[in-house]
């Protein structure tokens, strides 16, 4: 019998590697088969800065420098995320994506949404109206969701026949906007000035308050009450360690994640929360007999 499909849609290019990647080596190792899909059926792109992390760094704009990287190797993939994104990219259902028009709910036991920031290739991906109509109907179906990052505004963006948001009466936790605000302080301020947006996929307009146009922002905005966007509560154990930015969980250790399930809907913030995400959401989808290895 063969493994149930869960899917995990990517944009043409710019996801992030570390939450694709580390999402399909769970899935992988569960037992379940990983079935991509990009908006022309050809195989997506990862972000090429979280991989190398040349070009995050000041000097990223010369030639001879440009490989020195500081900044770059706090802010790119971990060594571990980079490995299996590699693995990843010689998967068969990696190089044979469905295409975005063709998705049906019913082919999928489970979705994944991942994230991304660099608004060359993102934007595409979370204003698609052919993925929000995809996604809210599964949302409709109430099959388990599991989104991080801008995929939480993925999910957000995606409206019932209601005109309501997927997310509408949900617990939610996202990328918040201190998280995403530090980074692009980083950059901006000490790193790739000459693009000084590159986290931000959407600034503000001209009198909007700072973070309105964010994840946790817009996110916020499309709940039934901001307050269903969920960040770390400052009494929580190992509130340092969840929300420093300088740690990340592992599949030993899941003191640095923060995920919030509501129903067959699980969230997380970023790639530091993706063994703990990974771990909830297999949970909910239907059991296989056999572990598979990538």
């Amino acid at each position: 019998m063969p493994a149930p499909c869960v899917l995990m849609p990517l944009p043409r290019r710019d996801y992030d590697p570390s939450e694709a990647a580390l999402a399909w080596r769970a899935l992988r190792r569960a037992g379940y088969r990983v079935c991509f899909a990009t908006p022309d059926g050809r195989p997506a792109e990862p972000d090429p800065l979280m991989l190398s992390g040349e070009g995050l760094d000041a000097w990223g704009l010369v030639p001879g420098l440009r490989r020195l990287k500081l900044l770059g190797l706090l802010l790119r993939a971990r060594r571990e995320a980079r490995l299996v994104c590699a693995e990843m990219l010689r998967d068969p259902d990696y190089l044979q994506p469905l295409r975005h028009e063709r998705l049906r709910v019913e082919d999928f036991a489970g979705l994944v949404l991942p994230g991304g920031h660099w608004a060359r290739g993102m934007r595409e991906y979370l204003e698609s109206e052919t993925l929000q109509a995809f996604v809210a109907a599964y949302f409709a179906a109430d099959k388990p969701v599991a989104a991080v990052c801008h995929g939480v505004l993925l999910a957000a963006r995606s409206k019932g026949a209601d005109g309501r948001s997927a997310l509408h009466g949900r617990k939610t936790t996202g990328l918040t906007w201190k998280m995403e605000k530090t980074a692009w302080d980083l950059t901006r301020f000490y790193g790739r000035w000459w693009q000084g947006d590159y986290y931000r996929t959407y600034a503000e307009a001209a009198g909007e308050p700072a973070g309105h146009m964010s994840v946790q922002g817009e996110v916020g905005r499309l709940l039934a009450s901001p307050a269903d966007f969920l960040d770390v509560p400052k009494d929580a154990p190992d509130f340092w360690r969840k929300t420093s930015g300088l740690h990340r969980d592992t599949p030993e250790d899941s003191r640095p994640a923060w995920v919030v399930r509501d129903g067959n809907y699980v969230s997380g913030r970023w790639p530091g929360d993706m063994h703990e995400l990974m771990r909830r959401f297999i949970e909910l989808l239907p059991a296989v007999q056999v572990g598979v290895e990538p």
